[in-house]
């Protein structure tokens, strides 16, 4: 057992009690922190982004060869943590003395500090783990996000005389987004505005499953098991690294192992569409992407991509982007051009 115990406030500051702790290479830059591990300790990265309106993202992506215990400060009676686990699990107790609640995958969580100041996560000995906490001070006031604030405090805070924490249903939407959130490689305003855009949408999600779970109790948001669960988010991987294969429901079916009953609901848990939905909509998002970035024509994209037909792909692809493909690429060669 490691226990990184840090008394001081601030990110940066953590992130360097955390590297004397547990060794590793950090680098910070623009508001951000990434401390890379590949010794005894364990394999990967451990990052953290200051966003604006109080809201800040630390994520564990790490492989622990030790169980690691790590103490994070809150200030009592203000933070809210929205905690999700992508893979593997982790632990989480406000302080020692008290129980300790278990995060799976795939699992949301909302944690306030109302009383305590301290909020201690532990990663397991021989656990992958992709973990990520999006903390939102609600004590930032200012313009919208003093409203925003101050609904959330009333929602997870206010009049309430006990630490609280609210372990959900699963939800594999949120899974997806932290995938894209972990994706971006862009820099500057474009790297800011991307990941904000994305944590609010995550926070959202998290809030919306709480509000699902208080008004249905009885009703589980899914029959599908965590392992089911994994599967489908397997299969979005492969769809999405392989638009041009044979994605028909039958073909995913014996790729996983699963029924086409459970492969719907997974689809529809996760994205909001069907399977035929969702592979049609990846293989429209890279045929724009390859009509402004390569010179393949028109029908050469569509049969690349899987679409039997030019005029059925013309249909979907002017539903999607208010254009026709033809009309797309020569306006996007303007303005190349221009």
């Amino acid at each position: 057992m490691i226990t990184v115990n840090s008394k001081l406030n601030g990110l940066n500051l953590f992130f360097n009690k955390l590297q004397k702790e547990i060794g590793g290479t950090l680098n910070t830059v623009a508001g951000e922190n990434i401390l890379t591990v590949n010794n005894k300790v364990g394999n990967g990265t451990i990052r953290s982004i200051s966003l604006e309106d109080g809201i800040s993202l630390l994520e564990f992506n790490i492989n622990a060869k030790k169980d690691l215990q790590i103490s994070i400060d809150s200030n009592a009676g203000s933070h809210i943590n929205f905690v999700y686990c992508s893979k593997g699990k982790v632990s989480h107790s406000f302080d020692k003395k008290e129980s300790v609640n278990t995060i799976e995958t795939f699992q949301t969580s909302i944690i306030s500090n109302v009383v305590s100041q301290k909020n201690t996560i532990n990663l397991f000995e021989g656990v992958e783990t992709n973990t990520t906490i999006i903390s939102v001070n609600t004590a930032v006031k200012k313009g919208n996000v003093s409203s925003i604030n101050a609904t959330l405090k009333d929602a997870f805070i206010t009049n309430k005389t006990e630490d609280y924490i609210y372990l959900g249903s699963y939800n594999l939407k949120i899974a997806e987004n932290i995938k894209q959130l972990r994706a971006i490689d862009n820099e500057g305003i474009v790297k800011a505005l991307l990941t904000k855009g994305i944590v609010n949408l995550i926070l959202a999600l998290e809030i919306e499953q709480h509000k699902k779970d208080l008004t249905n109790p009885e009703i589980t948001s899914s029959s599908l098991t965590k392992s089911e669960m994994e599967l489908i988010k397997e299969l979005t991987d492969y769809v999405n690294n392989y638009p041009d294969m044979d994605h028909r429901v039958n073909v995913l079916t014996r790729k996983i192992g699963l029924t086409a009953a459970k492969v719907q609901e997974g689809f529809k848990l996760m994205h909001g569409l069907t399977v035929c939905e969702y592979v049609r909509t990846v293989r429209l998002k890279r045929s724009e992407e390859l009509i402004v970035n390569t010179d393949l024509s028109i029908s050469e994209i569509v049969y690349s991509l899987g679409f039997s037909s030019r005029s059925y792909f013309s249909k979907k692809f002017r539903e999607m982007f208010n254009c026709s493909p033809s009309n797309y690429k020569k306006k996007n060669r303007l303005a190349v051009s221009a």
